[in-house]
């Protein structure tokens, strides 16, 4: 007798695969928070991680312009002596010298272009607030833009820092040192497309340093050179560098909250390959990386440091508690006596959106965190993106999409379809023998497997669309979940936020209505106790669709209804061709 798997057995095979699918991709992308972590503490670390300075190795060989990479000093040259500290500059408004400074307290820019309000502090050039004003904190309260980077208290500690670190005990302008500017705020006026902040520091001995943060209208990445002039009678060493420095408090996750379970921490990639690590589990990171970048992560929003993509960076990860120092130094270089040299990073802060992404760096849209099923998850965005574009309204991209994928596995839908129907159309004789083996499964089975075999019916046919659309709901969860383009994204009437629940729950309740019809148009298999959970399935899955991003429950309402006119016209065709033979 040939090996055959019950339809109860097959459904509970389905959904262990799910369940164990879903739990899977949870448990590899947002591990649970041990237990001894203070979750929610707010006292920070009381020694900050970027208390120290970075230091150069020793230097040598040759870079263009003057500048030598790292190795040793041309032979006969001397390092820079020590400068003793600069005086006032009267040349500038604000106060240039070659001491440490307090960040905190030390003097800033305020730069405001049309999506970014800024504040640079003259200490290292730091950005200490960064204002996101294309993005209101909440729907209902569009005058309060997100703070992504902030001082604002020890418990949202989230700044950038840049650098040029010394070699031993040379003078260098590092995220301490205090640099001068003319100006004192900077606005991106109209017709104006760029502003550069220009940045000065002198060691006092003829080595001046420019270091230059360029904005652009409607971009989110910020330009980062340095301009090094060493009119010294010695050569002058430096390494580049930049830092993510974060308080990064654990988000206490919720099934009422989806966003909740979306990753927030540092993470990089090393050319080949993305990587996150948990704060709370004091991950070590120490690796030469050459074509990556490195980020701290939020839900929607990212900030990130993208070295040049021909050097070879030093990637570490410090912790201390809930916070973390993430950095990436350069090589070290020389510029020699009467030369000059120029390094260039990029940085990016502000929201995971793909086309900005993409631009400053081909792999930096790997922020956008779709999880496991990204191979699927990226394509779906891709295509709702440019739906998006010819319609303006995400919701209705949503459903021409869904329809889409309809169409896409449509051959493999009518196989199952006829299946099903085929299925309904055994229904009197299958309950027929239900009534006359009710007391022996043995010879109800055997039954019923010969029934199938005569009429050349597969009970699992009905089964392989299931199977095909849970990695594509789980994609479209993350895309739906994880796309800041959807944030905040309004459909129709009393939809206002694709990303977030529906408030009036009405989507979830026409699922309910619309998965209870298309179980009745569907065979009803298995024995009277199982069709009975089968009815109560409908409304148990919009109970559990309730919470989940609108977007999401409108996706599966969409597909569900199309399934219904799908299997509707299967059934009137085959009720016709059997009609017909008759």
């Amino acid at each position: 007798m040939p090996t055959t798997i019950s339809p109860r057995l097959a459904l509970w095979m389905l959904l262990g695969i799910a369940l164990f699918l879903n739990y899977q991709m949870w448990s590899h992308d947002y591990p649970e928070v041990p237990a001894a972590a203070s979750v929610g503490s707010s006292t920070a670390p009381a020694t900050p991680l970027d208390s120290t300075v970075p230091t150069a190795t020793a230097p040598g060989g040759t870079l263009p312009g003057g500048a030598v990479p790292g190795g040793t000093l041309p032979a006969g040259s001397q390092p820079a002596a020590a400068p003793a500290p600069a005086a006032a500059d009267s040349a500038h408004g604000l106060v240039a010298h070659a001491l440490v400074a307090d960040s905190p307290t030390a003097p800033s820019v305020h730069v405001v272009t049309d999506v970014l309000d800024v504040d640079v502090s003259l200490a290292g050039g730091e950005l200490r607030r960064v204002d996101l004003l294309a993005y209101p904190l909440a729907k209902d309260r569009p005058d309060i833009p997100v703070r992504l980077l902030s001082r604002d208290s020890a418990d949202s500690l989230f700044v950038l820092q840049t650098g040029l670190a010394p070699v031993n005990d040379e003078f260098a302008p590092t995220h301490q040192a205090l640099y001068s500017t003319d100006a004192r705020e900077l606005r991106l006026l109209p017709g104006q497309n760029e502003l550069k902040l220009p940045l000065t520091w002198s060691d006092g001995h003829g080595v001046t340093v420019t270091k230059t943060l360029t904005f652009r209208r409607g971009q989110y990445q910020i330009g980062l050179d340095y301009q090094i002039q060493n009119a010294s009678a010695a050569p002058w060493s430096f390494a580049p560098y930049a830092q993510i420095l974060r308080y990064n408090a654990p988000v206490e996750r919720s099934y009422f909250r989806p966003d909740s379970y979306a990753f927030k921490g540092p993470a990089i990639y090393d050319g080949t390959k993305y990587q996150k690590f948990d704060v709370q589990k004091s991950p070590v990171l120490d690796q030469s990386i050459k074509g990556g970048w490195l980020a701290a992560l939020q839900h929607d929003f990212v900030a990130a440091i993208v070295p040049p993509a021909d050097a070879a960076y030093r990637y570490q990860l410090q912790t201390q508690g809930n916070e973390f120092l993430l950095k990436a130094q350069g090589p070290t270089a020389v510029v020699a006596p009467g030369a000059s040299a120029t390094t260039h990073e990029a940085l990016f802060v502000g929201p995971k959106i793909q086309t900005q992404l993409d631009a400053v760096q081909s792999h930096l849209d790997l922020v956008a965190d779709y999880g496991t099923l990204r191979i699927i998850a990226t394509p779906l965005f891709w295509l709702l993106d440019h739906v998006h574009s010819l319609v303006g309204n995400w919701g209705i991209a949503i459903i021409i999409v869904t329809m889409l994928l309809k169409l896409l596995f449509y051959p493999l839908a009518e196989a199952s379809g006829r299946s099903m129907a085929k299925m309904k159309a055994l229904a009197p004789r299958l309950n027929a023998l239900r009534e006359t083996y009710k007391d022996d499964r043995e010879k109800l089975n055997r039954g019923m497997m010969e029934l199938y075999k005569r009429e050349k019916v597969n009970p699992l046919a009905g089964c392989l669309p299931m199977l095909i659309q849970i990695p594509v709901f789980l994609a479209f969860y993350w895309v739906l979940r994880d796309s800041v383009e959807l944030r905040q994204a309004p459909f129709i009437l009393w939809i206002n936020d694709l990303s977030a629940k529906d408030p009036l729950f009405v989507l979830p309740a026409i699922m309910a209505v619309a998965m209870f019809i298309q179980y009745k148009i569907n065979p009803q298999v298995g024995d009277p106790a199982q069709q009975k959970i089968f009815m109560i399935m409908p409304l148990a899955m919009s109970v559990t669709f309730a919470f989940f991003p609108a977007g999401l429950v409108l996706y599966w309402v969409t597909n569900t209804v199309l399934s219904i006119l799908q299997q509707w016209n299967i059934n009137r065709r085959l009720e016709a061709a059997t009609s017909a033979r008759r």
